[in-house]
């Protein structure tokens, strides 16, 4: 009642209240998780990249095996709003750790919620594959670390898996993605680049004319950068033997080597011989080229999908030289380049 008569005073001497804030979202406890698990048993994976760095060919590869379902995009922690967002306000926080709240024993319930919420979806899927391991695959751009964070607060049991892709490739592809869907963010000098490629694409792959402003590779070559300075130190400082990372180029050249290293990871019963085949098959395909090139097909065709060193034809020398200065370390600890020759 003093409380209340306190608010009723300030309102009236002081005008309304201003709205009050959520605390923190706690992180879930390893007891709570093993009561989660009680009821939601199959072991979780995430697999994480940057956008254009090869996830969707992972997950379609990782479902392959007899035990380990995976599905795409849910963005948990990935994409705001995020899975936090379900409790992240004043009144969710009233209701879930208000202490006549009986049900919650004296702690907030925020990451019970939240995780039975995302163990539902996941599980629900994988129960009708009936397969004990899932997955989601969602891109992570541009949460990059915090995205990792986010993960552990409501999976610290989970595993992460964390893909990474040639930054040259990367740009390259999330260039052409743009011009394929033409974006409403495209600028007026893209849609010039755009034009001109229509007429006539040999000056594009001879190193007279790019394909990229500045503007746009300093935003993804940045970008990329800090995804992959976030995500692996996150990544290894949080999951340790629980973080699993691959290069994109390894699993084209050996795709059957890679995935048997990823499936034992993430801890899937025998690996059959007879999956090589499933994966090279799986590896012909690619949706993703399907729909550009409905989608946009005289643009979509200038770009092969998918390859490796496809920035090798299209970059000039001042894209290289940008990209050197922007993102040439990070290249070299990742094992795409040896020295900043090239």
């Amino acid at each position: 009642m003093i409380s209340r008569f306190k608010t009723a005073a300030r309102v009236l001497f002081r005008g309304e209240a201003g709205r009050r804030q959520r605390k923190p979202i706690p992180s879930i406890t390893l007891k709570e998780v093993a009561e989660v698990k009680s009821f939601f048993s199959r072991e979780k994976y995430f697999i994480f990249g940057h956008a254009r760095s090869g996830t969707t060919l992972l997950m379609r590869l990782a479902r392959l095996h007899p035990e380990v379902h995976c599905n795409y995009q849910a963005h948990f922690f990935t994409r705001l709003p995020l899975l936090k967002s379900l409790v992240d306000t004043p009144e969710a926080e009233e209701w879930l750790a208000r202490n006549s709240n009986r049900w919650n024993a004296g702690r907030d319930l925020s990451p019970l919620v939240l995780r039975a919420a995302a163990d539902f979806i996941l599980e629900r899927d994988a129960a009708k594959e009936g397969k004990p391991i899932v997955g989601d695959k969602s891109p992570s751009s541009t949460i990059h670390g915090q995205a990792v964070r986010d993960l552990h607060a409501v999976y610290p049991d989970a595993k992460l898996v964390y893909i990474v892709r040639d930054g040259r490739d990367v740009l390259v592809s999330e260039r052409f993605r743009n011009f394929v869907e033409e974006s409403r963010f495209l600028s007026m000098e893209d849609r010039r680049i755009i034009e001109a490629l229509r007429k006539g694409q040999i000056r594009f792959t001879s190193g007279s004319n790019s394909i990229f402003t500045e503007a746009f590779i300093r935003r993804v070559a940045g970008g990329w950068v800090t995804n992959l300075q976030e995500t692996e130190s996150e990544g290894r400082r949080l999951f340790a033997r629980n973080f699993f990372s691959l290069r994109y180029e390894d699993l084209l050249k050996d795709p059957f080597s890679e995935m048997t290293r990823l499936w034992k990871f993430l801890g899937a019963g025998k690996i059959e011989k007879s999956l090589a085949k499933r994966i090279q098959s799986e590896m012909k395909s690619n949706p993703d080229e399907e729909w550009q090139s409905r989608r946009n097909g005289d643009i979509a065709a200038f770009l092969p999908k998918g390859q490796a060193g496809n920035w090798t034809r299209l970059f000039t020398t001042r894209d290289k030289s940008l990209f050197k200065r922007l993102a040439g370390e990070m290249l070299m600890k990742w094992g795409y380049e040896k020295d900043m020759e090239w």
